[in-house]
């Protein structure tokens, strides 16, 4: 969306950061893809319930570009706010505010501060809620279970467990097991619990194929499943991580985004995420190698596999119409919030 009102490098860096060959790929096919996509996700439905946006607050001062506004508008469903950073406090109540309402009160003081020089703010928000299609019986949820953090620590967590036929498998190439698990409707949850030790390399190897692999070569089988029942939270600064992504001048004094305003310098002050992630027995609350070498534990084991998440693991919720990944994380203490 930014990119729609940044110009040269600033527009390609964005552009090329964000993953796209620009030489393969024209500008306006991306902004489609987008407008498709958040379509798609904003679609309502009886069985789970997502809310998604984008906002930029910008300063009353500021004589917006008609052209800018049309598309945030048109094509990313994206609202434009007319901002008072006068008082740095209200302006910081507003946007929490917005994005606490937005989010159902699940996300709160998404902004911490604010510079009085602010001029511009970008947030993505995105709610999610559903249901699991097999849905735990919270008698059988132990209310102290250990949790291993790391090698010296240890907490305690309630751990949801039930028998059921759910997709799994053993991944050698990666050295993890991956379990999915079903909500009612078109959403899936992958729980991917590393080896010993392994952890850092699942993550360097994780990308869009790496869940294509998983998503079709799973199988299913009757699998005895223990998840730490918790509420998790992670806040990011974007404007100290999307630098390493190539995306510089938009956050300095080369910045160009002369197709957002009629006059005036602008750059981003601050970007700010925020995800929030209830797991429980009902669902899930939240506020985002080659076949040969995947394999399914033997049938001539016990009845039944055990797969116990008390260890640091990743979670991925992805929409299957649109094969997007919601929610990418990893939990590494399910008490932290």
């Amino acid at each position: 969306m930014l990119s729609l009102g940044a110009h040269s490098a600033t527009k390609t860096q964005i552009l090329q950061g964000l993953g796209f060959n620009l030489s393969h790929t024209p500008e306006s096919t991306i902004h489609q893809g987008f407008q498709h996509l958040v379509h798609s996700l904003a679609v309502p439905s009886k069985d789970r319930d997502i809310k998604m946006g984008s906002v930029l607050f910008i300063r009353k001062e500021l004589q917006l570009q008609t052209n800018f506004l049309d598309n945030v508008k048109g094509l990313y469903e994206s609202k434009v706010f007319s901002t008072d950073f006068s008082s740095i406090s209200a302006a910081r109540k507003k946007i929490n505010s917005y994005v606490k309402r937005e989010t159902k009160g699940k996300i709160v003081d998404l902004i911490q501060s604010l510079e009085p020089q602010t001029v511009m703010i970008l947030v993505n928000h995105i709610f999610f809620k559903a249901k699991w299609e097999k849905p735990f019986n919270p008698a059988y949820t132990t209310k102290s279970f250990l949790f291993l953090v790391d090698e010296r620590t240890t907490v305690h967590v309630p751990m949801m467990h039930q028998v059921q036929q759910v997709a799994f498998g053993v991944d050698l190439e990666l050295n993890c097991s991956v379990l999915q698990m079903d909500y009612s409707g078109d959403t899936v949850a992958f729980f991917v619990l590393p080896g010993q030790g392994t952890m850092r390399q699942l993550e360097r190897a994780l990308s869009a194929r790496t869940v294509w692999r998983w998503s079709h070569l799973l199988q299913k089988r009757w699998v005895e499943v223990f998840i730490p029942k918790c509420s998790i939270s992670a806040s990011y600064d974007l404007e100290t991580i999307l630098p390493k992504m190539g995306i510089r001048d938009a956050f300095d004094k080369n910045a160009d985004f002369s197709g957002i305003t009629k006059g005036g310098f602008l750059q981003v002050s601050k970007a700010a995420h925020k995800a929030v992630l209830d797991i429980s027995e009902e669902g899930t609350q939240a506020a985002a190698a080659t076949a040969t070498k995947f394999t399914v534990r033997s049938k001539d084991g016990p009845p039944y596999s055990t797969i116990c998440f008390n260890r640091p693991f990743l979670l991925l919720i992805t929409d299957k119409i649109t094969e997007t990944i919601l929610f990418l994380g990893k939990v590494g203490n399910p008490t932290n919030f």
